[in-house]
């Protein structure tokens, strides 16, 4: 296949139909999305191209004379390895990104909403350096390099064991300057732009959805960034200068500590006045941001100067002072942001949609959980390592602070409340789900022979099983408030409350089995984490598990990164622009097209419906399958994917809009309606018409030209089948009546 080969290769005729095909999640060859075995390509690159059936092979064109494009857009999120990685060590702040996009419709304090959506951005920033203070300062630099028998076998630490404090704390602080400086640099590594087209910033009349990709988010995302990298080093000056304030209030050493608090008070305000670093072009804003930075990058070489040369002796404390009370402290605040958050959000829900808006705190707070867990195991797992065991008076304690002890411990319970509530509503919605499945079996075989009995039960569990995808957000919410719930526990680490001790004084348990129930619950979490990883390497090496991860990358990198900087880029701000330029180029040479997109493909082209310009939505049609615009998108963004946005989109192209789906699949569905028995008639309604419903499988019995039953097709693509090639006949006569 060549990389190069243009139109201007096999040059084809304007004005015939083109069928403009997008892909869903987790990517698929180009070959593959045409369904044809040899293709070339005709626009874009390597990481986002269109593709074209090479003429002079047969069935070069599709149904009705229409000739097929793919749209390839699965390079463009980034690489195997680097969605792998990121899956593990970014998925907290990518989920944090996302959950600013899940606020509720409604527009009033808005404004307070993101406001909070982005501290809690920060703190989680705060939490990855703070966990690397804790693993290099507090562990190494502080209690194990004071410890003879810590130090013994042990070259990689014994070159600085009995080194004075002041520079133990100093040189080991590179490490968490080595940390920030890591994300700094993959929070600024270029993304895959699309500098060949930038449209006009959208009006106060544009519809949310169609925003997406059409303002360039690189000032932006740079101003965040700035302000999150100043937050990472006013984090680790102000651990040090918290330690070194225990014993030395000598006036350097306060001025330094006003200047750190000013700083991190100004980082909060500027990244909460999101107004006016949000515009496009701000240069005040610019300024500001890159000042906070250079005045944290000052800052911490002065702070790391005082603790090195201060003669004042340091305090004999059993962990790095103060250290503990600051992770605590970080704790404490996350739970009063969540709280915060779960209050404008569900408060300010729409009584016609009880889970509007619930999206957000439920998706912080998983956010939230997955930060405090991973940064309680690297220090709870590398205090283990660190630990000989030995109960000599040489020995310094090595175990992490209480506050990570809690964390750990609320983490696990979570997790095992959560297991035991989805076996719960697993046990307790599948008879309803059965029946439902029953239901649509019967009426879609009325005529099935009794041999069939053993297809009808496994269709029937397929629709019950692809019925549990609308039982999970009420799952996710359970989680999240049991992680809230386990954040707040963290405050008895601050007042001093060890978890074993507690629980065996108020509940009765004993605190060996408490403590042995944190320990194993660090070796869950690093379970998790090792989880994560192999199935971030599986997922892209077995197709069917890799459209479950595929779900979860691809929805969390399709939104611009608004909350957290160092999220994973957004590659919406590509591809949605690169549909409207391509889309608008082919009806500008005379061409009709007609676009088909399946899954997570069918939001980028609703979302490219709504950014063509005038007048290039009289010569565009819209198929969608497997679409989860209603089922997902509505529910987990209500501010951007409605019913009247959704109605826009219609509009947009005539209603030229078909929607196929099936009761199989465990993620599309229906968009307006979907026409079961009982439901209103509504001729009137361009947007009634819009929804079809596919039978699947198409039969429960062996056709005699074959040895098995037709497949259940669920969520795959139906481009092959018949009905979808009738919807393609029959969109591309209306475009063609239309031109007419």
């Amino acid at each position: 296949m060549s990389e190069t080969s243009g139109l201007s290769s096999w040059p084809t005729p304007p004005g015939e139909v083109v069928e403009l095909r997008v892909h869903g999640v987790s990517g698929a060859a180009a070959e593959s999305v045409l369904g044809r075995p040899h293709a070339y390509q005709v626009a874009g690159d390597a990481s986002g191209g269109f593709y074209r059936p090479r003429p002079g092979y047969p069935d070069s064109t599709g149904p009705a004379g229409v000739i097929p494009e793919a749209y390839r857009w699965s390079d463009l999120p980034s690489g195997t390895a680097v969605r792998t990685l990121t899956l593990v060590f970014m998925l907290p702040f990518m989920l944090c990104n996302v959950a600013i996009w899940m606020r509720p419709a409604s527009t009033s304090r808005e404004l307070g909403v993101k406001a909070l959506g982005r501290a809690l951005g920060l703190t989680l920033t705060a939490l990855y350096v703070l966990s690397i203070v804790g693993v290099a300062l507090d562990l190494v630099a502080w209690r194990c390099m004071a410890s003879p028998v810590c130090l013994a076998d042990r070259d990689w630490l014994s070159w600085l064991g009995g080194r004075p404090v002041g520079l133990r704390l100093a040189v080991l602080s590179l490490v968490p300057v080595v940390a920030i400086g890591a994300i700094w640099w993959l929070g600024a590594r270029p993304g895959k732009p699309f500098a060949a087209f930038r449209p006009p910033p959208p009006g106060d009349d544009a519809h949310r959805l169609g925003t997406i990709g059409q303002w360039d988010a690189g000032p932006f995302v740079g101003r965040l960034r700035s302000i999150h990298v100043a937050v990472g080093f006013g984090t680790l000056d102000a651990s040090l200068l918290a330690a070194r304030l225990t014993t030395d209030s000598s006036a350097p050493l306060v001025v330094l500590a006003a200047l750190v608090g000013t700083l991190l008070v100004a980082c909060v305000a500027a990244a909460c006045a999101h107004p006016m670093i949000d515009r496009p072009h701000a240069p005040q804003a610019d300024r500001l941001t890159r000042g906070l930075r250079t005045a944290a990058c000052v800052l911490t070489p002065l702070v790391l100067a005082v603790v090195l040369f201060d003669p004042a002796p340091w305090p004999q404390h059993d962990g790095l002072p103060r250290y503990g009370a600051t992770v605590a402290g970080i704790f404490v605040t996350q739970t009063a942001l969540l709280a915060a958050i779960a209050i404008a959000t569900l408060l300010r829900s729409r009584p016609r949609r009880p889970s509007s808006g619930r999206g957000m705190a439920t998706v912080a707070a998983v956010a939230t959980g997955l930060a405090v867990a991973f940064s309680s195991e690297l220090v709870y797992r590398f205090a283990d390592v660190l630990d000989r065991q030995a109960p000599t008076a040489e020995q310094v304690e090595t175990s992490p602070p209480l506050a990570y002890k809690w964390a750990i411990f609320g983490f696990v319970v979570a997790v095992v409340g959560s297991i035991a509530a989805a076996g719960v509503v697993t046990l307790a919605s599948r008879p309803g789900r059965l029946r439902a499945g029953a239901t649509i079996v019967a009426r879609d075989f009325p005529e099935a022979p009794p041999e069939a009995a053993p297809r009808l039960r496994q269709v029937q569990r397929t629709i019950a099983r692809a019925r549990f995808t609308d039982r999970l957000e009420s799952l996710a919410m359970v989680y999240a408030v049991l992680i809230a719930v386990g954040l707040a526990t963290t405050i008895l680490g601050l007042m001093g409350q060890h978890p074993a001790e507690l629980i065996n004084g108020v509940v009765g348990i004993p605190g060996e089995l408490v403590t042995f129930f944190i320990g194993m619950g660090s070796y869950v979490i690093g379970g998790i984490l090792l989880a994560l990883l192999i199935g971030g390497i599986f997922a892209y090496r077995t197709v069917e598990f890799r459209r479950y991860v595929g779900v979860i990358w691809d929805l969390g990198t399709f939104w611009p990164r608004a909350a957290h900087p160092f999220a994973p880029a957004c590659y919406a701000e590509r591809a949605v622009p690169e549909l409207t330029k391509r889309i608008t180029y082919l009806v500008s040479r005379g061409d009709a097209v007609l676009l088909s997109g399946h899954s997570h493909g069918s939001v980028l082209l609703a979302a490219t419906v709504l950014q063509l310009p005038e007048g290039v939505g009289d010569r565009v049609a819209l198929l969608t399958y497997g679409s989860p615009l209603h089922r997902l998108y509505s529910r987990l963004f209500p501010a951007y994917v409605d019913d009247d946005v959704l109605r826009e989109v219609g509009k947009r192209v005539g209603w030229r809009w078909i929607n196929l789906w099936r009761d199989t699949d465990h993620i599309g569905s229906w968009v307006f309606s979907p026409h079961r028995p009982g439901d209103p008639d509504r001729p009137d309604d361009p947007a009634w018409a819009v929804d079809r419903r596919l039978v699947d499988p198409v039969a429960v019995t062996t056709p005699p030209s074959d040895s098995v039953p037709p497949p259940i097709h669920g969520h795959w693509p139906c481009e092959s089948d018949e009905r979808f090639v009738a919807a393609v006949r029959e969109l591309a006569g209306r475009l063609r009546a239309g031109r007419g």
